[in-house]
């Protein structure tokens, strides 16, 4: 197989799908959108595209990428990102002056940062930082990414582990063009838009409080065109082909104005 992610080698992405599917093939993307497009168009069987961190939040723009393409969910995975500070070979950390990353990882080192009065600066990604500082050869500059990240530019560990929650996980998602038969227990997402007047929303909900189907995240987006409107980013625990969902799905039509299933696949197992 063949498996797109943004970034290059060395990103936590490229980490957690080789987690998820094991030794495969892999095609780095400038951004998330090429992700989608490679496997839309069939230039790789999958892609594995980040959906949250439960530090920083959800990565919106790939909701807004899940509802553009006609592409379906078929597995999660939960990567515990575990940073590591890295320098040119030789350097020692009294020398780090400044830092450089992607901004979310930036973000959730501040403290760590702070505290030892080292300057934030963006850069593309984590493990892009990592080649931009080996190309610059500055020594008074740090990258923050992955192990992997350093192994394989020949880098410099200074520390590992920077983060300053240790509960610092990224949930990512698995896309094909096609379902894919699995077992055990099922997650299934779905998107939905609702009318704008009381209740609707409550409505929508009870729909699964009544058949006690477990809603594990809901997340709203502005619907584009249509101002002070909202698209509905639902996971439920269950597969949309077992009856209680099933059932559960069509009460929701009958007050949803769209209702999309964007897959149903394996929860992921620690």
């Amino acid at each position: 197989m063949k498996i797109a992610f943004q970034g290059v080698a060395g990103a936590y992405s490229e980490q957690a799908l080789l987690g998820h599917f094991g030794a495969v093939d892999t095609l780095p993307c400038e951004a998330f959108e090429g992700v989608f497009e490679a496997v839309r168009a069939g230039a790789c069987e999958a892609g594995m595209v980040p959906i949250e961190n439960s530090l920083a939040g959800s990565i919106h723009q790939n909701y807004d990428l899940l509802l553009k393409h006609d592409l379906v969910i078929v597995g999660e995975w939960l990567l515990r990102v575990r940073h590591c500070l890295i320098a040119l070979p030789g350097v020692d950390r009294a020398e780090i002056r400044k830092a450089i990353s992607h901004p979310q990882a930036l973000a959730q080192c501040a403290q760590y940062l702070h505290s030892r009065g080292i300057l934030a600066e963006q850069a593309y990604d984590t493990a892009g930082s990592v080649g931009l500082l080996k190309a610059s050869g500055a020594r008074d500059t740090a990258a923050i990414a992955s192990r992997r990240a350093a192994e394989l530019n020949g880098m410099q560990i200074l520390e590992e582990g920077i983060e300053d929650d240790p509960e610092n996980f990224t949930r990512f998602l698995a896309i094909q063009r096609e379902p894919k038969a699995f077992e055990g227990e099922a997650k299934t997402s779905i998107v939905f838009t609702l009318k704008n007047q009381a209740g609707a929303l409550f409505k929508a909900m009870s729909v699964f409080a009544l058949r006690d189907i477990d809603l594990t995240k809901i997340e709203s987006r502005p619907l584009q065109g249509s101002p002070w409107e909202y698209l509905f980013y639902v996971d439920l625990v269950g597969d949309a082909r077992e009856e209680t969902v099933r059932r559960a799905l069509d009460h929701l039509g009958e007050y949803a104005t769209m209702l999309r299933v964007l897959g149903s696949y394996p929860r992921f197992q620690r």
